[in-house]
């Protein structure tokens, strides 16, 4: 590099610097205020509608009112949601929908569809649906962070790193956990590690932090004192809390997926069908109070000895999983990690309480925060994520040594089984395919129409096989059209030399050997090139008429290209 393009290189950085510095402290104050604005909110409505432990104490005297208000506060709030989702754009958003913009490189649902389905998630967890406030927070974030795109900053790559930048304060705001958020963002939503993005989003993160924690003095989610494993075998039983921890997690995340499958064979209108699961919600809430709402009460109980018998915590986990699923599937807006980690807190509780009277054991607190840690790794995707968080939540170092042998135990079992986490499995219905990697999705997403041309040869049928021979100048084929503008089939040089000159092309032409329709994706293109020979392949419409071929040559540069775009995200510099 001469010293001129170096001058101009480091121009460019002094440039870029301070407005990825001004665009991360932008997007992390402002994501960090929406996610405590939207946690206040649903806390009010908590304890207006009946639904926290605090203000149901206060209605104990009247069992009737209380016992009505369990059972229709939860079915009310599902229809308002169905309604509210119905409107703003049919399905509720969450990290799927992030995941995919920003691997894709498309924009988010329009914002008005994002801030519907933000209300509609603070209506569910308002009325006490048994789902998780973190996905909402997580898209609102990224909500935020994804409306950069409207600015020209003329910085690469600046649309992905506003969403990372907004999710990674929503994480860190929600958990205090800065460094966890950081990851997050990296691990499950940008899925690259490039120093272009890495700094913007740390100062998010950062920013969320500091809003949360230091401005507003939120809370941590709890404390718990632990003063380390005392004994070396418990270090087992917490390799096979990941067994259990994995097990669980791909028993819930395939019956979120049979509920939705349910939801949708059903004859129930959409909008309706968040109040049937809130019904269900409202008459378990009769019976087992604490599987109602968001349950931060029940996940800060579960690390005190005694405060849930055996039986109770089998019961709660029990209903936690069926309602948890059963909300999701049937359409209340809401996220999963809150009520995995609340599943995975009773279940570690739960294993603890199996064991503790046949061997020493440090207490409950390890065992049930590992368990947390556990079965929400392989949902999410995100073992790191995991681990720092509770490392954030706790400070504790020997704590997060112990969950450290779960999630890892429990996220190899999880993606060997079922999926490197729900969010992909649920983008894989919708035929984005992350888990073969990032370039085979894009490929997957893009069509051959973008490459088509229609300046390839094309003759009819009753064409004289002389006349295509004087048009093939510098072409090897020409593709032979019908009456009515379908593809018949195709013609070369070879198939002309030896026709006399009254043969007719319909003599001499062959069926083609490889046809595109509309549909086919770039990927799918290249896998069917194998045994191609040829200048370019036809593409048809739904009725088989000729819309033009597309070159061999431009697919292969395509799929340089977006390889190319790719490797330079995951590398670039400032």
């Amino acid at each position: 590099m001469d010293r001129g393009s170096k001058s101009q290189g480091l121009a460019e950085v002094f440039r870029r610097v301070p407005i990825l510095c001004a665009v991360a402290i932008v997007i992390g104050s402002i994501a960090s205020l929406g996610a405590l604005l939207f946690v206040e909110a649903v806390g009010w409505m908590n304890d207006a509608l009946l639904i926290s432990p605090r203000s149901r104490v206060q209605w104990d005297g009247n069992t009737v009112f209380l016992a009505a208000a369990t059972v229709l506060v939860p079915t009310i709030g599902g229809a308002v949601v169905g309604l509210l989702v119905r409107q703003s754009g049919g399905r509720p958003l969450g990290p799927p929908d992030v995941i995919a913009a920003v691997q894709l490189a498309n924009p988010l649902p329009a914002p008005r569809h994002g801030f519907g389905s933000t209300l509609a998630a603070v209506i569910s967890l308002g009325s006490g649906a048994s789902v998780g406030q973190y996905g909402p927070m997580v898209y609102l974030g990224a909500l935020i962070g994804g409306l950069i795109r409207r600015f020209r900053l003329a910085i690469p790559d600046l649309p992905e790193i506003g969403i990372a930048c907004g999710v990674a304060a929503a994480i860190a705001t929600a958990f205090n956990a800065p460094i966890a958020g950081m990851v997050f963002a990296h691990e499950v939503v940008l899925r690259h590690y490039s120093t272009r993005a890495f700094a913007p989003v740390t100062i998010a993160a950062t920013t969320g932090f500091v809003t949360a924690s230091l401005i507003f003095e939120r809370e941590p989610l709890f404390l718990v004192a632990f003063e380390g494993v005392r004994y070396w075998h418990e270090f087992l039983l917490f390799a096979l809390l990941g067994v259990v921890g994995a097990v669980t997690a791909i028993c819930f995340m395939h019956l979120i997926l049979r509920m939705a499958r349910l939801a949708a064979a059903s004859s129930l209108p959409g909008w309706l069908r968040p109040a049937v699961a809130g019904l269900g919600v409202g008459l378990t809430g009769l019976w087992l109070p604490d599987i109602l709402g968001i349950g931060n009460e029940t996940l800060r109980f579960a690390t005190i000895p005694g405060a849930f018998g055996t039986s109770e915590l089998a019961m709660i986990i029990a209903a936690k999983i069926t309602l948890s699923a059963l909300c999701i599937g049937f359409g209340f807006a809401g996220g999963v990690f809150s009520p995995a980690l609340l599943i995975g807190i009773l279940l570690g509780a739960f294993f603890w309480a199996i064991w503790a009277p046949f061997m020493p054991q440090s207490g409950v607190a390890p065992y049930a925060l590992a368990g947390m840690m556990a079965l929400a790794s392989p949902i999410i995707g995100a073992p790191l994520t995991c681990i720092l968080i509770l490392f954030e939540l706790t400070h504790n170092y020997d704590i997060t040594i112990a969950a450290m042998v779960s999630v890892v135990i429990s996220n190899m079992i999880g993606h060997r089984a079922f999926g490197r986490s729900l969010f992909d499995r649920q983008l894989a219905g919708r035929n984005i395919i992350l888990q073969q990697g990032r370039d085979r999705a894009r490929m997957e997403a893009q069509t051959v129409i973008g490459l088509l041309r229609n300046d390839f040869p094309t003759c009819r049928m009753t064409d004289g096989a002389t006349q295509i021979w004087a048009m093939l100048q510098g072409r090897n084929t020409a593709f032979v059209l019908d009456q009515a503008g379908r593809l018949a089939g195709t013609v070369s040089l070879a198939d002309l030399r030896d026709a006399v000159d009254t043969a007719s092309v319909a003599e001499v032409m062959r069926p083609a050997s490889l046809v595109f329709d509309k549909a086919t994706s770039i990927f799918a293109a290249m896998a069917r090139l194998g045994d191609f020979v040829g200048d370019a392949v036809a593409v048809i419409d739904e009725s088989g008429r000729y819309l033009g071929a597309v070159p061999e040559a431009a697919l292969i540069r395509a799929y340089l290209d977006l390889s190319g775009r790719l490797r330079e995200e995951e590398n670039a510099a400032l």
